[in-house]
């Protein structure tokens, strides 16, 4: 299989909140100049974040200056048919990957989003009943009509992301999956190995955990604030989020952080992090905080 060309931004922005920002289409468009400012030129988007609201919100910012397209990557995933009001037949929470729902779901994409095609597409949760040949099929077919150039998976299993490649002529070029110090399990369940064998970009969602390695009071939290805090100190950090991004850019697979703030300091000193290096033993500790116990 022939590796991608394509490559991520060092930083993801991320838009599942954008309908909680309150913004104006300029106030929407000046933060996305910002990250573009910034060298944060991949856009992350879900058909379903703030009830199918907010690729509407960022496409109506980016009618307001449509030149801009051309100097970012926009992703977008579908798959999960939520229980939202208005959306009558759904009685439960589902996932539907089959070629119709696909082929459906990047249409709407790139109206709600003003563009002609998305740079990629993933496919947002595994499906138990996922058919890899109906999804890669939908694949083939929107390669083909120029409406997404290339194809990953978020929160797939090792064993799901081999199925679906095995049906694809092209390579997966990502996993999107949790990573931070309150989620470390793709660090030993194989899917960081996984992109490492086959060099591919994962991208890593609530790297500061939904805020809960800010401001949480569990044990296993203020274990790990307390850590974060010492090793600020140590390498001469802003904010302890600083030494989280750090800390999950370390691993040799290099995840890009998806940034899910609308806050223009909060984006520049996430993206300023890219400064801190932490050493061995720094980011072991963080290991041992997150665990409650050394390494064996």
């Amino acid at each position: 299989m022939t590796q991608s060309t394509f490559r991520f931004s060092d930083f993801i922005a991320g838009f599942w909140r954008a309908d909680a920002w309150n913004m104006s289409p300029q106030q929407l468009l000046g933060l996305i100049e910002h990250y573009l400012d910034l060298g944060v030129t991949t856009m992350d988007h879900a058909d379903i974040y703030g009830m199918y609201q907010c690729e509407t919100l960022f496409g109506e910012a980016l009618a307001l200056k449509p030149q801009l397209r051309q100097q970012m990557q926009l992703i977008s995933k579908c798959g999960i048919k939520p229980l939202f009001d208005g959306y009558d037949g759904r009685y439960v929470n589902h996932y539907d990957t089959s070629k119709a729902h696909i082929i459906q779901s990047v249409e709407n994409s790139l109206t709600e989003l003003k563009t002609d095609h998305l740079d990629v597409l993933l496919i947002h949760r595994p499906d138990p009943l996922m058919n890899a040949d109906e999804m890669a099929a939908a694949f083939e077919q929107l390669h083909a009509q120029g409406k997404v150039s290339h194809f990953g998976v978020s929160n797939f299993t090792t064993s799901q992301f081999d199925l679906l490649q095995s049906r694809l002529n092209v390579p997966l070029i990502t996993n999107q999956v949790e990573i931070s110090p309150l989620a470390m399990q793709s660090l030993h369940d194989g899917v960081l190995d996984q992109c490492q064998q086959h060099r591919i970009t994962p991208m890593a969602w609530s790297c500061l955990g939904g805020g809960d390695l800010l401001s949480a009071n569990t044990p296993q939290a203020l274990r790990i604030r307390n850590t974060l805090h010492d090793i600020a100190q140590q390498v001469g950090a802003q904010d302890i989020s600083q030494v989280i991004y750090a800390w999950v850019r370390m691993h040799p697979s290099r995840p890009a952080p998806i940034i899910g703030s609308g806050n223009l300091e909060r984006i520049t000193s996430a993206v300023n992090s890219a400064n801190i290096e932490l050493d061995r033993q720094q980011w072991f500790s963080i290991w041992e905080a997150a665990m409650g116990h050394s390494v064996p």
